[in-house]
C-alpha cells in the first residue's frame, strides 16, 4: 500500500512539474541561450534543456497511457495478463526509441556493435550479464535488446530506479525486480535470490534475463570497497584477481549462480561497452555534453555447454569473463567523433559477427 501511494504521489508530481516547465519553456530557452556563450561546448545549456523537456514530456505521456491501460484492465484486475504485458513492452519500446534517437542527435553519439549479439529468430531465452558503468549503459542495452534484437528484457535493477515515476511504474507491471545490492540480512538476501530465480525461470524464445553482476556503477571507491570486502571474507585469491581489474568491479556471483540454476538450458551473453563510463550523475551529464563519442558495445555468446557445472567452477568462470571484459575495455577506449553532422544511418547498424 505504501509503495502504491508513493508511486501515485511521484506520478502526480511528475505531471505537475511537466506542466510547469512547459508553461515557462520560453523563459528556460532564453536563459539557456544567454548562458550558452559562457560555458564549454556548443549550445550546451540549450541541448541539456531540450533533453530535460523531452524526458518530462515522455514520462508524462507514459503515465497517462498507463492510467488508461490500468482502467482498461479492470482497474488493475488483468494488468498482468499477456495482452497488457505486450502493451507495456510496446510502451517501453516507444519511449526508448524516441529518447535514444533524440539523445543520439543532441549528444552526438555513434554506436558500433561488435561480436555476436542475439538474433531475433533464434530459439531459446538467454541470460545477459552486462558491465555496469552508469545509467546510460543500461538504457542502451535495453534499447538494443527490445528494439533491435526483438527480445523482451526481464531486468534486475537497483531499488533506486523504482523512484523514477514512469519507469518505476512501467517496470513494476513487467517481469522485473528492484533489489538492494546490500540486503543487510540473510533473510533479505534469500528473498532476493528467490526473486531472481522466479525472474529467470520459464524464459520464452523472445525473452532475455538481464543482470549487472557488479551490483552498481563502477567508481574507484566502490572498487576499493569490493576488494576490501573480499579480503575481509578471506577470499584473498578473488581479491587479488579483482585488484588486477582496473575498469570493472569484482562480479558478485550470487545472482548469476541463481539465474544459471533457474534457466538450465539458456545460453549466456556477456556485454561490455565503452563511451558512457563517466555518465553517473547530473553533474557528469553537464560536463560531458556534447559528448561527440563513439560508443562500442561488445557481445560475447557463451553456449550453455561451455559453462562449468558446480558452484566453484562457475564463480571462476564468471571472474574469468569479467577479466576478459576488463582487458577489452583497456583496448577500446572511447573515440571522439570528428566535427560535422552524423551519418544518416540507423544508430544500430546490424553488424556481421566480429572478434
Amino acid at each position: 500500500m505504501i509503495g502504491l501511494l508513493r508511486r501515485v504521489a511521484l506520478g502526480v508530481a511528475m505531471v505537475a512539474l511537466t506542466v510547469l516547465v512547459v508553461a515557462t519553456v520560453p523563459l528556460w530557452l532564453v536563459v539557456a541561450a544567454a548562458a550558452s556563450p559562457f560555458v564549454p561546448g556548443r549550445l550546451r545549456p540549450l541541448r541539456l534543456a531540450w533533453l530535460l523537456l523531452l524526458h518530462l514530456l515522455l514520462e508524462t505521456a507514459m503515465l497517462l497511457v498507463m492510467l488508461v491501460l490500468w482502467v482498461a484492465s479492470g482497474f488493475g484486475w488483468a494488468i498482468r495478463r499477456p495482452w497488457f504485458e505486450r502493451a507495456h513492452y510496446g510502451l517501453m519500446r516507444w519511449y526508448l526509441v524516441v529518447m535514444f534517437r533524440a539523445a543520439r542527435r543532441v549528444l552526438r553519439l555513434e554506436v558500433t556493435v561488435q561480436g555476436d549479439p542475439p538474433r531475433p529468430t533464434e530459439p531459446g531465452g538467454i541470460l545477459v550479464l552486462s558491465r555496469h558503468a552508469g545509467p546510460g549503459d543500461s538504457f542502451i542495452l535495453v534499447y538494443a535488446l527490445l528494439h533491435w534484437y526483438g527480445r523482451e528484457p526481464r531486468v534486475v535493477l537497483k531499488d533506486t530506479m523504482s523512484l523514477d515515476p514512469a519507469i518505476g511504474l512501467l517496470l513494476h507491471r513487467l517481469p522485473a525486480r528492484f533489489i538492494s545490492p546490500d540486503p543487510g540480512s540473510q533473510s533479505a538476501s534469500e528473498v532476493i535470490q528467490q526473486q531472481i530465480a522466479e525472474l529467470a525461470s520459464d524464459l520464452d524464445d523472445n525473452d532475455a534475463f538481464v543482470i549487472f553482476p557488479e551490483g552498481g556503477n563502477f567508481t574507484q571507491a566502490r572498487r576499493d570497497r569490493a576488494i576490501a570486502s573480499l579480503h575481509r571474507l578471506g577470499l584473498h585469491a578473488m581479491a587479488h584477481r579483482a585488484e588486477r581489474m582496473t575498469n570493472v568491479l569484482a562480479p558478485r556471483p550470487g545472482g548469476v549462480l541463481t539465474a544459471l540454476e533457474a534457466a538450465p538450458d539458456a545460453d549466456v551473453v556477456l556485454v561490455g561497452h565503452t563511451g558512457l563510463d563517466h555518465m553517473l550523475t547530473v553533474g557528469d551529464v553537464w560536463r560531458e555534453l556534447p559528448m561527440d563519442k563513439e560508443i562500442i558495445m561488445r557481445w560475447w555468446r557463451v553456449p550453455r555447454e561451455d559453462i562449468p557445472q558446480g558452484r566453484d567452477g562457475r564463480i571462476d568462470w564468471l571472474f574469468t569473463s569479467w577479466e576478459q571484459i576488463d582487458e577489452w575495455i583497456d583496448a577500446h577506449r572511447p573515440v571522439d567523433l570528428p566535427p560535422g553532422p552524423l551519418p544518416a544511418r540507423p544508430a544500430f547498424e546490424r553488424p556481421s559477427p566480429t572478434g
